[in-house]
């Protein structure tokens, strides 16, 4: 073959890879700040909205636990607060219970949450999606029941969202690698096919909570098998959302050598560790549920909250 040849089949391929890549969906970009000092955090991104305002642009959704806005905020903040949400165009998203030791059922999670959810939807709340808390993990850790206890109970639970909170989105939280990507795939497939035999829609998402610190303490799990069930979900049309967070932050905690910059230099890492297997998630989730980062706001302060969501998204959200 010429060179003239070489060259033009060499454009050609290049020109397939980048209209692939211009044709890639820009994921969703969900924020979740640390909920210490009775989610102090939350609080201050309402209060002081300018201090985050072009993290603000790059967002989608704010997710919080449902237990938190019943717990910590009146009624005429959240209504406030709501009306702001509207105005930057931001969806509202919240953690909850499906199957858990205070309701062993999906029917009595749901009775026990859903007072709590009409209620923040008459104070304005435009209620976008809910992710469930590892049904999975409570089932087998905590109430000591099966798999398939797991996803009868989770599919009922769905079907009671469904009904009655129609335009919901609902995805599932599970763990790895403490569940290995093959339990989490025959999970996937059970839950889908409980919910199938209801006629009941199936998850709009599927959300993983990654240890990658046991990755290497514990030369358990990796980012390759993360990358197989990204494209397991996306095979099956099932939008997969991952969690960024600092996994090691506890251990380096009791250790001593924890601070606000483990928090930063923590996601950043899990972001390069991830588009280094060409993971590319359908969701971004930055959450803490460690005591860090200290301070939420602002922006351009070195080591805050917002800070290493707006770096992150820059760097990482293309």
């Amino acid at each position: 073959m010429s060179f003239r040849l070489l060259a033009a089949a060499a454009l050609s391929v290049c020109g397939c890879m980048a209209s692939a890549q211009a044709q890639a969906p820009k994921p969703s970009v969900w924020i979740s700040p640390p909920g210490q000092d009775k989610c102090l955090a939350f609080r201050q991104l309402f209060e002081q909205p300018d201090a985050w305002k072009e993290t603000r642009a790059h967002i989608d959704v704010l997710f919080i636990t449902d237990l938190n806005l019943q717990r910590h905020f009146s009624d005429d903040e959240l209504r406030k607060w709501f009306g702001m949400m509207k105005e930057w165009k931001l969806r509202l998203a919240m953690e909850v219970g499906a199957v858990k030791p205070w309701g062993k059922t999906g029917e009595a999670c749901f009775n026990a949450e859903r007072k709590n959810w009409e209620h923040l939807q008459s104070l304005g709340a435009n209620l976008y999606a809910i992710a469930m808390d590892e049904p999975l993990v409570c089932a087998r850790e905590q109430i000591h029941e099966s798999d398939e206890y797991a996803m009868k109970e989770t599919a009922n639970y769905i079907a009671l969202v469904r009904q009655h909170f129609t335009d919901v989105l609902i995805g599932d939280i599970e763990a790895y690698p403490s569940a290995s990507v093959e339990e989490h795939k025959k999970w996937i497939e059970g839950l889908q096919q409980n919910l199938a035999e209801k006629k009941v829609r199936g998850l709009d998402f599927y959300r993983l909570d990654v240890d990658w610190l046991r990755f290497n303490v514990q030369q358990k799990g990796s980012w390759k098998e993360v990358r197989q069930l990204e494209l397991y979900c996306r095979q099956k049309k099932l939008p997969f959302s991952l969690i960024y967070w600092a996994s090691g932050y506890p251990g380096m905690q009791k250790r001593g050598l924890a601070d606000d910059s483990t928090w930063y230099t923590s996601i950043m890492q899990q972001g390069y560790d991830y588009a280094a297997v060409d993971g590319r998630p359908d969701q971004i989730v930055i959450e803490s549920w460690v005591s860090a980062p200290s301070k939420c706001l602002p922006e351009t302060g070195e080591w805050t909250f917002t800070r290493s969501v707006l770096d992150f998204v820059k760097k990482f959200v293309k």
